[in-house]
């Protein structure tokens, strides 16, 4: 749980909980570094859900309580984690061939940004120093579904939800689930169609806080 204090770290939970209900039974799931990594701590109880980490191992449980970390067992960012009864350790090639080979039912990975299309750039911002894609660009293309989580909008405000990416793209067209502090929606062959907003925010609110245009049901849920 997290304080009402921290509003970073309030939208951050809502965005993980929300995802985490999306994540099918028996599914096979990789959490990306950073935000959705946080899903690990939220995971339904009445569903079974085996968590993947690209750095070798299945079986990925919620982060330990404070002074049971094990330094021997960190996710993909390098943060403590557990491992649950039944998880399995290997090697950086056998790790790599599930996220290419199509065995992932679903990959939560974060963006710089998304747009209309489902194209997803989250790995480079010109000028600065980076260390490479990563397994992002495998992730993506080889699992089944993808699930964007972000904030809305940027540091400085400006939407990251956008009607053509303008960073270098990891993938394109491999999107199919956005969900951020205020919104939950889905990628379509038609645009962007807005499912559910959260308890706290509006329809407007949510579009003008969105460069793609958005499509708007009659109803919209709530999350």
């Amino acid at each position: 749980m997290t304080s009402a204090a921290d509003p970073k770290a309030v939208k951050r939970e809502r965005i993980a909980r929300r995802i985490a209900r999306e994540l099918p039974e028996n599914g096979l799931v990789n959490l990306g570094i950073g935000l959705p990594t946080l899903v690990a701590d939220y995971l339904p109880k009445d569903k079974t859900i085996f968590l993947h980490s690209e750095n070798g191992f299945t079986g990925l449980g919620p982060a330990p309580r404070p002074g049971k970390e094990d330094c021997r067992i960190v996710n993909a960012g390098g943060k403590p984690v557990t491992i649950l009864p039944g998880g399995a350790f290997f090697d950086s090639a056998m790790s790599f061939a599930i996220c290419r080979g199509g065995h992932l039912d679903v990959t939560v990975l974060g963006a710089l940004e998304v747009d209309e299309e489902g194209n997803l750039a989250n790995y480079m911002i010109p000028g600065k120093m980076v260390h490479g894609m990563g397994g992002a660009m495998d992730l993506v293309v080889g699992a089944k579904k993808v699930i964007v989580a972000m904030e809305h909008v940027n540091k400085n405000g400006a939407p990251k939800i956008l009607k053509r990416c303008t960073l270098p793209l990891t993938a394109r067209r491999e999107v199919d689930i956005i969900v951020t502090e205020m919104a939950f929606i889905r990628v379509t062959p038609k645009g962007l169609y807005l499912e559910e907003i959260a308890e706290d925010a509006t329809v407007e609110a949510v579009m003008q806080a969105t460069q793609a245009k958005l499509i708007i049901p009659s109803s919209v849920g709530r999350f």
